[in-house]
């Protein structure tokens, strides 16, 4: 009874480590691996959301508040973004995933703002007449939080197996853009 007992243990945990091993390689997929990329936007990862925190201290129109409202209102963003797996191809160790993404389309507000800003100098001056970055900087915030409109992109994202592991290779900047629904079309 006792070596019944304990071949059936031993078969318990050499299913067990089959089943890890090959639950494993199914997230080793150049698709899982742009699903987890992509995931890692919508639940604010931290090392999103340290890239985010990194790039906002380095905008100098903003001040501290505005870099606050800017870090809330990418959050949303982020949590907003949806993608949908189109294709993946696979090339030896390099791989090609095809992904639709729906973001805000922030870039009507911003091309608008600096619209405005050119036709309306005056609404962006301080009491010297001198203009005031700050005061621009809060209507160009205004005019993104108010976006409501949707833009659908498809990206082509590269990924090269590294020790037997599949990567997200370096976006483009166009990529990041889109993504960040600030690309300009």
């Amino acid at each position: 009874m006792k070596k019944i007992g304990l071949i059936l243990g031993a078969l318990v945990v050499i299913s067990l480590i089959v089943v890890g091993c090959s639950l494993n390689d199914m997230s080793n997929t150049p698709t899982k691996r742009t699903e987890i990329f992509f995931n890692k936007y919508q639940t604010l990862d931290s090392a999103v959301l340290n890239d985010l925190n990194r790039v906002v201290a380095l905008e100098t129109q903003f001040n501290t508040s505005q870099r606050e409202v800017y870090k809330e209102l990418m959050k949303n963003h982020y949590q907003n973004l949806i993608y949908k797996i189109k294709d993946e191809e696979i090339n030896g160790d390099n791989a090609v995933v095809t992904v639709e993404i729906e973001v805000t389309d922030y870039s009507s507000a911003i091309r608008n703002s600096s619209i405005y800003l050119e036709e309306h100098p005056e609404e962006f001056q301080n009491e010297q007449g001198e203009y005031d970055v700050s005061k621009y900087s809060d209507y160009r915030l205004a005019q993104l939080k108010d976006v409501d409109e949707k833009v659908k992109y498809t990206l082509e994202l590269n990924l090269t197996k590294v020790d037997k592991q599949w990567q997200v290779d370096q976006i483009s900047t166009v990529d990041e853009e889109k993504i960040h629904g600030i690309y300009v079309y």
